[in-house]
């Protein structure tokens, strides 16, 4: 099921697919963070798709999987391919190194016999050995052309060729015939840590040996594939796109006769699962409620549980029966009636229930997370102190509860903006930033200058407002006094920057000389504020009014106790990173910055603190614009918003939501930067030191005077950050490389442009006669031992199988 939120195409893929944004601990208790030498932290669900053996599947039969639409390109490197692409070629074309259930990549046999590095100096070198029995749908032995042909497409070096991205096939210098056929060597100019994710799919010499074939001719078919299907033909009139086994393929036989991907949308996919044309799809949290009543359709006595009928009771029936039998003939007839029209209600939802009982939904944990966005290039959010004052707000164990717990599924708040749980550079780093706390964020707040007496309701004068207040003042000629002030404030705001950046590192050389003994203390009695922050209980939204919420305190925390703050964060990245604070204080510091979740349906929006307790600062309200998408799809992302709205509230921080289509959200708001918060996710990936950078790389200025932030929507990052990418994308040993990724998401996390929320949910409904697939988690499919048990061919009922799901 693909989700609205997050762009098509970034990074591995454009990390891979395209998703929905559906999108810690205190600083001195670090030491209950995960460590190296704590163990490797488990993956947080496993995968489930009911497994079984390939000798108790039947041969034969067709699957049909549905998508949202057919892909505008079968070409994964090209700009719009999306998770229908990925889905549809994984079944065609070599992956290399598919991941496993811990998202580590790992060698294919069916590919390839080994593949190492040979050589580190002068130079790195990668000996790949081929399976001697791979061939193309065309019999054309698998070869070093293949490997140079999409190297060249790739490089970046011809710009004849329409790439969403190069990342690794730049740093490629030549690709050659090892001692036989079989063999290629892979030379490098600079040394490539994430080596593994190359030629992943990768496509016959046909498709990436020109332009031509490379931009137009793999968009609507793939004459010639390696994988245990070939394509058998794309109906977009139809909306489907059918596989058939591949007669050349040397590995196992598939089970299935053929795949047929079906375009469903979203929100029909209960009406396709009811009507029978899909045997496997993504759902929504309401879907999956649908299938799970549908098993407790009937009660112990035969009667409806739910639905027409169900509320009938034995008296009631009798009642009506007397009456459509009785001597008064116009009462009668009008009782018969209905009678009928129950009984036709009964059976068609009997028969609807009876149609969803075959299916049985497979969750787990999705490989990707939600996270919310803190636009830091202007406003209130470009001061970090009002960043991490935000981050402070949020209570992220609340947040996932509300999205995860509902659907039995783990809810432990990602500790990584780099992996997830169970993957190997997996590191909870968030105590760079630290957990919830109302009274440090208010104390941060005040620092930044915005305090309770500061706050003066002025319409129209702040920058984060209504899109029907911009177009106001844009309207009556006007600029915003927020413009104005914020064009006269930036030398004085550069100023208080540098001066800023002066009283933390001298707190942090200070703080540095702290005994452990005060810490000890320190973490012991914020573990206790913690825990009774907690016990108040968690907040409902809709359950209070505004009269009932307590005012917010006027007598704000001091500045020092902030630099105090400022300097216990500079702190916890030097603990994380075992570097020294006054480096990390002054190398990350950069003035200005440079873009799903399951909320009950009807949760009211909280309602607004009284004006006198919203802070403030030189007459202007701290207001942030707080974008989400509108479409019906949304409704759950929309909850976990207002539920944000409402922490951010407690500590005197207005947000005020602004709906916009599903359609224009990423691409006029998200990734233009026309907003102040947003929920989004990422996808995970196997290849961090690759696929994070563009995402958290520090924005440079263009030439006409816009940003170029890659994908780094958020808008914030450091040189510092970026060094230690490229350092980690250049570390050919896999522990060396994996600390330096986990002293930038320490940075990261201390920026707080970017606050994981949760990890998303994965629910995907199943024919119960189906094995081997489901929720896949990290893994990737292996579509040769998907198929349905033996006797059970697709339609008939399904009997329980023991020891599966």
């Amino acid at each position: 099921m693909a989700h609205l939120g997050v762009p098509r195409g970034t990074a591995r893929q454009r990390r891979s697919v395209a998703l929905l944004a559906t999108g810690v601990l205190t600083i001195p208790a670090l030491a209950g963070c995960s460590s190296d030498s704590g163990g490797r932290v488990p993956v947080a669900m496993g995968q489930d798709i009911a497994p079984a053996a390939r000798d108790r599947l039947a041969d034969g039969s067709t699957l049909t999987w549905a998508i949202d639409a057919v892909p505008a390109t079968l070409n994964a490197f090209q700009a719009d391919a999306d998770g229908a692409t990925t889905r549809i070629t994984g079944a065609l074309l070599p992956t290399l190194f598919p991941l496993d259930e811990r998202g580590e990549p790992r060698l294919d046999p069916d590919y390839l016999e080994s593949a190492k590095v040979i050589e580190r100096e002068p130079k790195q070198v990668v000996l790949y050995k081929l399976n001697q029995r791979a061939v193309w749908s065309d019999g054309r032995e698998m070869g070093a052309p293949d490997f140079v042909a999409q190297w060249r497409a790739l490089s970046g070096k011809d710009s004849a060729f329409w790439t969403a991205r190069n990342a690794g096939y730049e740093r490629i210098e030549k690709i050659e015939r090892g001692k036989d056929d079989l063999q290629v060597r892979v030379t490098f100019s600079k040394p490539y840590a994430d080596w593994r994710g190359l030629f992943s799919p990768l496509y016959p010499k046909e498709v990436t040996g020109a332009a031509g074939t490379f931009n137009d001719g793999a968009r609507t078919t793939l004459k010639n594939t390696a994988g245990p299907f070939r394509l058998g033909s794309v109906d977009k009139d139809k909306g489907t796109v059918t596989l058939v086994r591949d007669p050349r393929w040397w590995g196992d036989l598939p089970k299935l006769d053929s795949l047929v991907f079906r375009a469903v949308k979203p929100e029909d996919r209960a009406a396709a699962l009811t009507e029978g044309s899909v045997d496997v799809a993504d759902v929504d949290p309401a879907a999956a409620n649908s299938v799970a009543r549908a098993a407790r359709y009937r009660t112990g006595n035969g009667q409806p549980a739910h639905g027409p009928g169900a509320d009938i009771t034995p008296a009631a029936a009798l009642r009506s029966w007397a009456v459509a039998h009785g001597s008064d003939e116009k009462a009668a007839e009008a009782a018969q009636a209905a009678r009928a029209e129950n009984r036709e209600a009964v059976a068609a939802y009997a028969a609807e229930q009876k149609a969803l009982n075959r299916f049985a939904v497979r969750k787990s944990l999705e490989p990707a997370y939600t996270q919310l966005a803190l636009n830091g290039e202007s406003g209130p959010l470009s001061d970090d102190r009002v960043r991490r004052a935000v981050a402070r707000a949020l209570d992220r164990q609340e947040l996932a509860d509300a999205v995860l717990k509902p659907l039995g599924l783990a809810a432990k708040p990602p500790g990584s903006h780099l992996a997830l749980a169970g993957q190997p550079v997996y590191k909870d780093a968030s105590g760079a930033l630290g957990d919830q706390d109302a009274k440090e964020a208010r104390a941060l707040l005040a620092d930044a200058g915005w305090t309770t007496g500061g706050a003066v309701q002025k319409p129209g004068d702040t920058k984060a407002g209504s899109e029907a207040d911009k177009k106001a003042g844009e309207k009556a000629g006007e600029k915003t006094d927020g413009d104005a002030e914020d064009a006269g404030k930036k030398p004085a705001d550069e100023a208080t920057g540098k001066a800023a950046d002066k009283d933390k590192d001298e707190a942090a050389d200070k703080d540095a000389k702290d005994t452990g003994t005060t810490a000890d203390k320190a973490a012991d009695k914020d573990e206790k504020d913690d825990k009774a922050s907690r016990d108040e209980g968690l907040y409902i939204v809709g359950d209070e009014k505004p009269g009932d919420r307590d005012p917010a305190p006027r007598a704000l925390a001091t500045a020092p106790a902030a630099a105090a703050q400022s300097a216990a964060v500079l702190r916890q990245v030097a603990a994380v990173t075992g570097e020294g604070t006054t480096r990390a204080g002054t190398q990350d510091k950069q003035p200005g910055g440079a873009p799903g979740a399951y909320a009950p349906q009807g949760t009211a929006a909280p309602a607004p603190a009284p004006a006198s307790n919203r802070l403030g600062k030189d007459g202007k309200p701290l207001t942030l614009r707080f974008v989400l998408p509108s479409g019906p799809g949304s409704q759950s992302l929309r909850g976990v918003g207002e539920k944000i709205v409402a922490m951010l509230d407690a500590v005197g921080i207005g947000a005020q939501i602004t709906k916009v289509s599903d359609e224009s959200y990423f691409k006029d708001h998200i990734a233009s930067g026309d907003y102040d918060m947003a929920l989004y996710s990422w996808p995970a990936t196997a290849y961090p030191a690759t696929d994070g950078r563009p995402l958290f790389a520090k924005p440079e200025p263009a030439t006409d005077g816009s940003l170029l932030v890659e994908q780094n929507y958020t808008r914030i990052g450091s040189d510092h950050i970026d060094q230690l990418f490229d350092r980690a994308v250049s570390e050919l040993d896999a522990k060396t490389s994996g600390d330096l990724l986990k002293q930038a998401d320490a940075r990261i996390w201390a920026a707080a442009g970017s606050i994981p929320l949760y990890q998303r949910p994965q629910l995907v409904a199943v024919d119960k006669k189906l094995r081997n697939v489901g929720a896949f988690g990290f893994a990737s499919p292996r579509y040769q031992d998907i198929g349905f048990l033996r006797g059970q061919a697709a339609g008939s009922p399904a009997s329980p199988a023991k020891g599966t799901k």
